[in-house]
């Protein structure tokens, strides 16, 4: 999917000129068509990966303030309340801990686990979806679900496991994602990011909270960065 600069400017609740000095900078991958900047999905997701594991730099999420907040309010909290969240996840690996999470959610998410659980390990493949913090979002190149519901399944692990990330950092947080569309994808992913960011977001969910109290925070957190770039 292509996207121009005003889509990524709006995925990431950043101003138009904080894209130009990005494309400016050679921060950000883009390339040139028809005379106009355009953004390939797939790149902007794994600049956004690379960036947050490799702690270049925080990406500017929420920086401007903004007519028309970008991002769906309850975006997140939806997302969610669709999935689930599991404690105690038993695994060594990471392959274990796919599989493990997907013959608990897939029915639920009317998903094949067998097959996800493939697409999940060939998206980590590619390039492991560790983000920072100790967490990981892992997610498909596919978009599986149907209608305009996203799905993101919290999962603790029993014990923090090894993801891939460039420093080592065990996981003890995973965020999979199962979104309907590109932009909703990146949105999703974006808004994560943010997430684990935040300092009080980070002491939050390191109690590991069950799934009403993580909605509930989750929410009342949508509500502030809403408020913050209206």
């Amino acid at each position: 999917m292509d996207l121009k600069k005003q889509d990524v400017a709006e995925l990431l609740a950043v101003s138009m000129q904080t894209i130009d000095n990005f494309i400016k900078l050679e921060k950000i991958p883009y390339y040139i068509l028809t005379g106009e900047h355009r953004f390939n999905r797939q790149e902007i997701e794994n600049w956004m990966i690379d960036t947050l594991s490799s702690e270049k730099e925080q990406l500017p999420f929420g920086e401007v303030n903004r007519e028309n907040c970008p991002w769906q309010q309850f975006g997140l909290y939806r997302a969610i309340h669709r999935g689930d969240v599991l404690d105690g996840v038993v695994a060594n690996s990471k392959y274990d801990m796919i599989k493990s999470t997907m013959d608990r959610v897939a029915d639920k998410l009317f998903l094949d686990a067998e097959m996800v659980t493939e697409l999940l390990m060939e998206r980590e493949n590619l390039m492991p979806t560790y983000l920072n913090n100790g967490v990981a979002a892992p997610h498909t190149r596919e978009f599986l679900l149907d209608g305009l519901f996203d799905a993101v399944v919290v999962v603790y692990p029993s014990k923090p496991i090894e993801w891939g990330g460039l420093d080592r950092s065990l996981v003890h947080t995973l965020f999979f994602i199962f979104a309907c569309d590109d932009k909703r994808h990146l949105n999703l992913l974006a808004k994560i990011a943010n997430f684990i960011n935040s300092k009080e977001c980070m002491e939050f969910i390191t109690n590991r909270p069950n799934k009403s109290k993580l909605l509930n925070f989750v929410k009342q957190w949508e509500i502030n960065m809403s408020l913050a770039i209206v």
